[in-house]
């Protein structure tokens, strides 16, 4: 009875919340990671290069998504007119927590992702909302997406152009995740560089990371563990080599050594 309450009052909550989104126009921050963003009373959207955030009203909507691992992206044309959506699921997309409230979607084929930014940039609202009821977690003004959306795809682009022929990690390379199939390398740089002193590659996308050994802090650190990659847009690589196995732990999967 609680937990269908709060599913109501969360519901008015976010449909309260257009009326203020409407007063919101996206913004985009540039930056090592750069992102476009609306917050709209107690939500918050954020879209990174290559997955997005969603903050909600209540922390219990955080749960609900993660425990169904399905979330509907619909699209709307005008306050009522629904011109696309997308059925993010676990076969297409890897669903987390980060830093304890939004929710992460990781869209395993980079195409669904583009479709959704295009979406997003030339339609009215975006009505976030469980696939099977349609019941709403939030609904978001998309005024001023575009240009946000496209200040974030212009930001992508030339970071990947600049980073990626600049350093190309060689070594141990890590396949397998069961579900969601990855290949990741990693190199370590020089520490007098800054504190991006690593490069993460996974399915041939590169990116920066800072090394942490002290990772687990005053816990106690697992058997095996070597070093912790926190990679500029959030992600967190954990490398391990205990004997001749050697392995890198990324969200819920484990990547076997494969070369």
């Amino acid at each position: 009875m609680f937990i269908a309450l709060q599913r109501v009052l969360s519901t008015i909550a976010a449909c309260l919340a257009l009326a203020s989104a409407a007063q919101a126009d996206w913004s985009f921050r540039s930056g090592n990671s750069p992102n476009a963003f609306i917050q709209a009373g107690n939500m918050t959207l954020e879209l990174q290069c290559d997955r997005a955030l969603f903050s909600p009203v209540a922390y219990e909507d955080s749960q609900d998504i993660l425990a169904r691992q399905q979330l509907s992206f619909r699209f709307m044309s005008n306050g009522s007119t629904e011109a696309a959506a997308f059925h993010a699921g676990s076969i297409n997309t890897e669903f987390s927590i980060v830093n304890d409230y939004p929710v992460q979607f990781v869209f395993i084929d980079q195409s669904d992702y583009s479709f959704i930014l295009n979406q997003l940039a030339q339609n009215a609202v975006l009505n976030l909302s469980r696939v099977e009821d349609e019941t709403s977690y939030g609904i978001f003004s998309l005024k001023g997406s575009s240009k946000a959306i496209k200040s974030l795809r212009t930001a992508c682009a030339s970071s990947v152009s600049i980073s990626q022929p600049i350093e190309t990690p060689e070594g141990i390379v890590y396949c397998g995740g069961e579900g969601i199939k990855r290949v990741i390398e990693y190199t370590i740089q020089d520490s007098s560089r800054g504190p991006w002193d690593a490069f993460v590659t996974v399915n041939g996308a590169s990116m920066r990371a800072m090394t942490s050994y002290s990772y687990f802090g005053n816990t106690q650190t697992p058997r095996g563990f070597e070093v912790a990659l926190l990679a500029e847009d959030r992600s967190e690589f954990l490398v391990f080599r205990d004997g001749q196995r050697n392995w890198i732990e990324y969200g819920d999967y484990t990547y076997e050594q494969c070369n």
